[in-house]
């Protein structure tokens, strides 16, 4: 997902004027000729000795700044205000002020450009452990490039990330600034009881109305119903509005969704902004083949870039609770190997804290649950009897404990690998109640997928074999555990962003379940 480099229109070397001046006192002393030099060719952002029509579209730009989700405060020019306007305005002006405009808006260019490719923060402050830049972005180059491009807006266009879910987040920023404008849209009557259905009356029935019909979440009808009666047309509009909101859809206006639609939408907003960000820090990895995002607990199987137009492969997924051991990470990685009916190596960390104290008191705890306590990696280890002794063992990391393969086993069926320094896989579950919730924070951070067998079909196309959905559903009821080795690896990166827009417009908002927002937000300011 590299930016593509801005394409070049005869970009003109930057000079400093100052840099004539020990030329001509060398040429005094010698007697050799001295080349005149041309304030149009010094300059960066003047013609002539007017502003050329790039830095008045620049500068336009940069004062709309918020339509990219940033902030127009940051890229404010350090030149007095009066004569940056005399010099927009196309008035011939002295060196001196030309010289204080170029400079101001070179410097406030490129801090838009660095900030727009690759973001304000740096994720390892965020706590996220995305890789450094592969190659370190040039904004003089790219300032110079704009300052010679035909088309700005393209040239600014070339430096954003290119991922389709940052364009789509970028177009619903600007329709959901228009609806923030609205101060009122989400002033709501309070409710008269704890929830409202079908048939209930509801003084604020209008109102709501209103605002799903603002939000697309209902259609716009000739005479809005002034009946204070929660009529079944007014109940689908909220059903859509739970779904995009990650909420239960069950068409009850409880606390939940009450709490959600009262939320103003300059939060929508910032939500938006936010996400764009994190979006920003991705500009220079290279593309995945699986998206994870977290707060949405669904995972993306993206089509390969030469099949664009081919269906993207969505499931829901679990991932991990909200305590600072259980938190899925935000890192990228790859699926090396594929493991069917999958030993589960318990991690230190879980046996240790969960698992002994349970075992201790209950020996036999062990055996109910399939568990055995080994020494090594080998899968053919010899288990070992659960002794106090063994048990210190474990409890020091010497010995470990596994679950063996089966139908109760934590990783189901089969498990997608990919090393990394989290121990956090993608795998199957026995527990596939949990998909049915809305809020699926349940696992120790590892993801656990809805439909493995698709997801093994996508990830083994390209594996020795023959890997069909029947040659994968045969395996993963096949009691031999049995190893995959990929023949290339399967990219996967795991995303944080609690706004989302998809092609057909609509825009979907998750909870801040880990409360990276908050922490993101803090971030920003500091950075102001």
């Amino acid at each position: 997902m590299r930016s593509p480099t801005l394409p070049s229109h005869g970009a003109r070397r930057v000079r400093n004027s100052n840099r004539g001046r020990p030329l001509l006192a060398i040429c005094l002393l010698i007697g050799c000729s001295i080349p005149q030099l041309s304030d149009a060719t010094e300059r960066t952002w003047f013609r002539d000795g007017r502003a050329s029509s790039q830095a008045r579209e620049v500068v336009a730009t940069l004062r709309a700044a918020e339509s990219f989700g940033l902030r127009k405060e940051d890229y404010e020019l350090a030149t007095p205000a009066a004569e940056a306007a005399r010099v927009l305005s196309g008035e011939q002006v002295a060196a001196s002020v030309m010289d204080r405009f170029d400079a101001a808006l070179t410097d406030s260019a490129s801090r838009f450009l660095r900030h727009l490719h690759h973001g304000r923060v740096d994720p390892r402050a965020a706590g996220f452990d995305l890789p450094s830049k592969e190659v370190v972005f040039d904004s003089a180059l790219a300032v110079q490039r704009l300052a010679t491009a035909r088309d700005v807006s393209a040239a600014i266009a070339a430096v954003e990330p290119r991922p389709p879910p940052y364009r789509l987040l970028k177009q619903a920023l600007a329709r959901y600034r228009t609806l923030a404008s609205q101060t009122t849209l989400t002033t709501l009557p309070p409710l008269p009881r704890r929830s409202l259905a079908t048939g209930d009356q509801y003084e604020g029935a209008r109102k709501l109305r209103a605002l799903l019909v603002a939000l697309g979440d209902l259609e716009r009808v000739d005479e809005p119903s002034d009946d204070p009666v929660i009529d079944e047309s007014l109940i689908e509009g909220v059903r859509r509005f739970q779904d995009r909101h990650g909420l239960d859809v069950d068409g009850v206006i409880g606390p939940k969704t009450f709490a959600a639609l009262v939320t103003p939408l300059r939060e929508r907003v910032r939500q938006i902004e936010l996400t764009l960000e994190r979006w920003r820090w991705t500009a220079s990895l290279e593309r995945p083949d699986i998206v994870v995002n977290i707060p949405q607990f669904t995972l993306y199987a993206l089509p390969p870039p030469v099949a664009a137009d081919a269906s993207v492969l969505e499931m829901r997924v679990v991932g991990g609770q909200n305590y600072p051991h259980t938190r899925t990470p935000v890192f990228v990685t790859q699926i090396e190997h594929v493991v069917f009916q999958p030993f589960w190596d318990v991690p230190h960390s879980i046996a240790r804290r969960e698992l002994l104290p349970l075992i201790r008191k209950d020996p036999a705890y062990l055996a109910r649950h399939d568990m055995e306590i080994v020494r090594g990696a080998s899968a053919d280890a010899t288990p070992i009897e659960p002794t106090p002794q063994a048990l210190d063992e474990v409890a020091a990391g010497r010995l470990r404990v596994r679950q063996r393969p089966g139908p109760h086993n934590a990783l189901g069926s089969v498990k997608f690998v990919a090393p990394n320094p989290y121990a956090v896989y993608l795998h199957a579950t026995p527990h596939v109640h949990l998909f049915g919730r809305a809020s699926r924070a349940f696992s120790h951070g590892c993801i656990r997928v809805s439909e493995p067998a698709l997801l093994a079909e996508y990830v083994l196309k390209n594996a020795p074999g023959d890997w069909d959905l029947e040659a994968i559903q045969a395996a993963m009821c096949d009691p031999k555990t049995r190893r995959v080795n990929l023949a290339k690896p399967v990219r996967v990166l795991m995303f944080y962003g609690t706004a989302a827009a998809t092609q057909s417009g609509v825009v979907l908002f998750f909870e801040d379940v880990y409360g990276h927002d908050d922490a993101l937000e803090a971030l920003l300011r500091a950075h102001e």
